[in-house]
Order: structure tokens, then C-alpha cells, then sequence
């Protein structure tokens, strides 16, 4: 039911703003292509490519936005891009207090447990506590921060590329790289390649 209601309130605004001259049928059928190509792989892909190319790396760190659309097909949004680079003594993660927003091109859409409002509420206040709920324990000398998405500012999370996958394709690296690893809520796992 919930869902049938959702779908008539987006249908519904769609059709006012066609009807309004706000956007074009071919203006939505781009926005919709968009939204299809918009996926986890985008982000973890990113990562990998930063992990074997120290040149991309420097890149990505500098402007997030320019060096992913330098590197892959994805149409980013008009948003800034902020990359973090986890490290032994900063880790970060992501949240949304607002909305539950992520940088979809890269992220894709945000996981049930990111749009709760436990989450988004709790992760602020305590973010140790919430990750080792969620299963990733961290060294008490690991200093977490904890960044908010805004309508201007979104976030990857570049996670420390973990020992013993040297040697690794960029394809192999990616596939351990998971959303919640690109949110700062996990780690990748060799072990699950």
C-alpha cells in the first residue's frame, strides 16, 4: 500500500512538472537512464582503480569530482564530491541527519538501516558504539569522524586497502568493496573474493 502511494505522489509530480514546462520527457527518460547506471560497483570501482594507481589516488583525494568523471561514464551530481581516505588512526563514516541522501552515483540508493532514524540519529552521538553494532570494531586509538551529507556536499568513504592483496586486479580489489565499506560502516574482506 505504502508503496502504491509513494509511486501515484512520484507519478503525479512528474506529471506537474511536464506540465509546467519544468523538465521534458527526454529530460526524465536521461534522469531515469541515470538513475539505472548508479550502483555500489561505480564507488568500489573508484576505490580500486585509487588503490593500484597512486597518480588517480592524489586525484581523487584533491577533487572527488573531477577524477570520477575523468575515470568512469557516470554522470555526477551537481553536488560537490568529498573523498575520505580511511586510515590506521582516522576512520570515517557517512551519515544523512536530514534525509538519508548518499552520493547515489557511486553509492547507489542508500541501504534500509542508513535511512532509519536510529541511525541517522545515534552515529553522531555514537559512532563506536553504532559500528561495533553493526559489526566492525575499531582500535580505542582510532579517531572516527563522522560526516554529514548536505543538498551541496556528498561523501565516498576510500577505505584502507587491506594486507596481503598485492598482486590483485582492479576488478578483484573492487568486488570486496562493498557499500557499507564505501559508507565507512565496514571493511572490505579479502576473504569474501
Amino acid at each position: 500500500m505504502y508503496q502504491d502511494n509513494e509511486h501515484a505522489r512520484t507519478l503525479a509530480l512528474r506529471d506537474a512538472l511536464l506540465e509546467k514546462g519544468v523538465h521534458t520527457e527526454a529530460e526524465f527518460k536521461s534522469m531515469e537512464e541515470s538513475f539505472d547506471r548508479w550502483s555500489p560497483a561505480n564507488g568500489a570501482a573508484v576505490v580500486a582503480k585509487s588503490w593500484v594507481d597512486p597518480t588517480f589516488r592524489q586525484k581523487l583525494l584533491a577533487d572527488a569530482k573531477e577524477a570520477t568523471a575523468e575515470y568512469s561514464a557516470i554522470s555526477p551530481f551537481d553536488w560537490d564530491l568529498v573523498a575520505l581516505e580511511n586510515t590506521p588512526n582516522v576512520h570515517h563514516v557517512l551519515v544523512c541527519t536530514l534525509c538519508s541522501c548518499t552520493y547515489k552515483p557511486l553509492i547507489g540508493q542508500p541501504p534500509f538501516w542508513y535511512k532509519s532514524l536510529e541511525y541517522r540519529a545515534r552515529v553522531v552521538r555514537e559512532p563506536r558504539a553504532v559500528l561495533e553494532e553493526m559489526g566492525l570494531s575499531l582500535p580505542e586509538t582510532t579517531e572516527i569522524k563522522v560526516w554529514d551529507i548536505t543538498a551541496e556536499t556528498g561523501y565516498i568513504v576510500v577505505p584502507q586497502r587491506p594486507e596481503g592483496t598485492e598482486g590483485w586486479s582492479e576488478e578483484r580489489l573492487a568486488s570486496m568493496i562493498t557499500k557499507k565499506c564505501l559508507t565507512g560502516t565496514a571493511l572490505p574482506d579479502p576473504a569474501g573474493c
